[in-house]
């Protein structure tokens, strides 16, 4: 089992409903949804900076004790959606879903790079990460804040490390082929220089040449006559 700080946050109960929440969150107050097994949807509400602390801290992966004022009784839920603004970036609504800890949910764990590429280092390769997360099945209190793939052994242009070479806890499972590409290093694309310029004197050179020519000509013409 995964050991570490358990997050908690407790929710107040919502009687402001439907479009009278703009006036909520206009106090500083965001609206949530409580909901899952075992209990009843609750329409509650939560300080906005309370929230966004919690929020920022589990992201969509790591559990969270919740726990209704008035009550002693806490229940361990997962944040399944997350509403902003699309231009303040706001919280404006949360959904906290209960889970049974006894059975294995799945979530979107990020993805960590550890230690250091020689073959972006050294030979200066481009380092390509086609997932920034992935899926990951595991009993809630066990699932991993992230998942750490270490890069130090991508030497070479075309190295690269697999699904199969991350290790886990035997009773998490990530969710993808074991043949999946997590990282790899690309030979950085070298653009040619144009030749633009080059071509373009050469051709005024010769330009300038068959007029010369055709000057002298024209004189020894006139010299004769």
């Amino acid at each position: 089992m995964v050991t570490r700080e358990r997050l908690s946050i407790e929710l107040s109960e919502r009687t402001v409903v439907g479009r009278k929440v703009r006036s909520l969150r206009r106090t500083g107050v965001v609206p949530v949804h409580y909901y899952g097994q075992g209990i009843e949807p609750m329409t509650l509400q939560v300080e906005g900076a309370t929230l966004r602390k919690i929020v920022a801290q589990a992201g969509a992966n790591i559990p969270v004790a919740v726990s209704v004022e008035g009550t002693t009784e806490s229940n361990i839920c997962f944040i399944r959606e997350v509403q902003r603004h699309p231009v303040t970036d706001t919280l404006l609504h949360v959904d906290f879903m209960r889970v049974d800890v006894t059975e294995k949910v799945t979530a979107e764990v990020p993805v960590v790079l550890v230690g250091e590429a020689n073959a972006v280092r050294e030979l200066g390769g481009v380092l390509i990460q086609p997932f920034q997360t992935l899926p990951v099945e595991a009993l809630p209190l066990d699932m991993p804040e992230t998942i750490e793939v270490d890069i130090s052994s991508l030497n070479e242009f075309g190295d690269a490390v697999r699904m199969r070479d991350i290790a886990v806890q035997a009773d998490i499972t990530i969710l993808r082929d074991e043949d999946d590409l997590l990282v790899t290093v690309q030979e950085p694309r070298i653009e040619e220089e144009p030749e633009i310029e080059e071509e373009l004197l050469e051709g005024e050179e010769g330009v300038e040449g068959e007029e010369g020519a055709e000057g002298d000509g024209a004189d020894a013409e006139s010299n004769e006559g």
